[in-house]
């Protein structure tokens, strides 16, 4: 834990001291389902190296993006579960190679009665999330499907800290509730106005 402490600098001595004593640290492989839809979630998790998606599924296998998780932030939901385990409504997935620290509710549950920093942590979280889903919605409901990719690419050069994306069309297209040939024929589009490149397995942002 001491590698991660600067995550946790905000955070009372006490709290710090629980939570390398409670904690467990994991490590999970890009594209590792971390909780499942349907699952009874019984840890708190927290990301402390790597990036994690939360996305919801239909019934027919399509997703909706809702938000990352980087360094330092929790995932959530998990953090206002208590003890009846309730059930998770999203999925989360490690994008790239992930380290989390993961903590039983019991535990946490505990916490925000007892550690004020804990509680601005949990609300903080909340608040953040919120925003994201907030400009998620808007780009659905006001903008056209190119409008959308644009964002798409971004919000994920910015998250992965890089502007070449490894990910097909078919998995854009899964994440925006979109078809293949739709993303097909609009990346083509962004790479003829010099937005993009296309590359062999995935895109390079040029300028979005």
């Amino acid at each position: 834990m001491e590698k991660y402490r600067h995550l946790f600098r905000d955070l009372e001595l006490g709290l710090q001291q629980e939570l390398q004593e409670k904690g467990q640290i994991l490590e999970a492989k890009a594209g590792k389902i971390l909780i499942q839809s349907g699952q009874n979630i019984r840890h708190t998790m927290i990301v402390l190296e790597g990036l994690v998606k939360l996305y919801r599924e239909n019934d027919e296998g399509g997703e909706f993006f809702m938000y990352h998780l980087h360094p330092g932030d929790g995932c959530a939901l998990s953090l206002i579960c208590d003890r009846t385990f309730r059930a998770s409504s999203v999925t989360a997935k490690a994008v790239t190679d992930t380290v989390l620290l993961v903590v039983p509710v019991d535990e946490t549950e505990n916490w925000m009665r007892q550690y004020r920093t804990w509680y601005h942590f949990v609300v903080g979280t909340y608040r953040k999330r919120y925003e994201e889903l907030l400009e998620t919605i808007d780009h659905i409901a006001f903008q056209n499907m190119d409008e959308r990719l644009e964002f798409y690419l971004r919000r994920h050069r910015n998250a992965l800290n890089t502007n070449v994306l490894e990910i097909t069309n078919t998995q854009i297209a899964q994440e925006l509730n979109s078809s293949r040939e739709v993303i097909s024929r609009l990346m083509k589009k962004l790479a003829e106005d010099g937005k993009v490149r296309l590359l062999k397995n995935g895109v390079e942002v040029l300028r979005l």
